[in-house]
């Protein structure tokens, strides 16, 4: 269980194959990305809560030969860039069926509390104690809608402003990053690189921006910063400083 419902969407992922779009990322995602705005195509979305590009990797390498989709759209957060991939780590391997591809995530994020998870994982997996739990559909604000989109009850926010700040991304991260792009590339699947919308104080409050655009231009992809494509309202469109509402 636990936030975001990746219980559910990997359940649900277990039965889909030959996708028509296949949507990665964090929570900017599975939040972002409503499955019912694309009724002529066949997609999930298989984002999750801090999802790194080490567990995109992880992701890919389990389920993309099986899945089969035409087009990836990936979303392409800087934070989860920033970040050391534990939490997402954490939800993965406790709602995920674990192999060596979780052995070998575990040592790449290189945290104590991965290893503890994917030892007490292992031995729920192998006793199947996890067999008969069924992630509810409605849990607190979050609805989950089929096809892995996690619909959040309407809210706003309330315009902020932030010190400067840059960010750094981690070389790790970003080495693991070109891998995901290059296992695309092989297999000849079309990849778009999209940068959800942040609220506008956020966003600003960033002195780096062209350098992350150079980053992720400099891919050879179609990529699209939506923070400079779309005007949004900080108060309107969004219930926390990164993450839009229905709206």
């Amino acid at each position: 269980g636990g936030s975001g419902h990746m219980r559910t969407r990997i359940s649900e992922l277990k039965q889909v194959t030959d996708l028509d779009i296949l949507f990665l990322g964090s929570s900017h995602c599975y939040r972002g990305f409503d499955p019912r705005n694309f009724k002529d195509k066949k997609t999930f979305n298989l984002g999750s809560s801090n999802q790194t590009p080490i567990q995109t990797n992880l992701l890919l390498e389990r389920y993309l030969d099986r899945i089969n989709p035409g087009l990836v759209i990936y979303a392409i957060s800087p934070d989860e860039f920033v970040n050391d991939g534990v939490e997402s780590s954490l939800d993965i391997i406790t709602n995920d069926d674990n192999d060596f591809g979780s052995v070998r995530m575990t040592f790449e994020v290189g945290n104590l509390k991965t290893f503890n998870t994917l030892i007490y994982a292992g031995i729920g997996d192998w006793f199947n104690m996890d067999d008969d739990f069924v992630e509810p559909l409605r849990r607190m604000t979050d609805t989950y809608v089929p096809g892995g989109y996690v619909e959040r009850d309407m809210d706003t926010f309330k315009y902020q402003t932030y010190p400067k700040q840059e960010w750094k991304f981690r070389r790790m991260q970003l080495s693991k990053f070109h891998k995901n792009l290059e296992m695309l590339k092989e297999r000849g699947i079309k990849t778009i690189l999209v940068f959800p919308p942040l609220t506008s104080g956020l966003y600003n409050s960033y002195t780096n921006q062209r350098y992350i655009d150079s980053v992720f231009s400099s891919c050879g992809l179609e990529y699209y910063n939506f923070n400079k494509i779309m005007q949004l309202d900080d108060s309107l469109h969004f219930y926390d400083a990164d993450h839009l509402n229905q709206r």
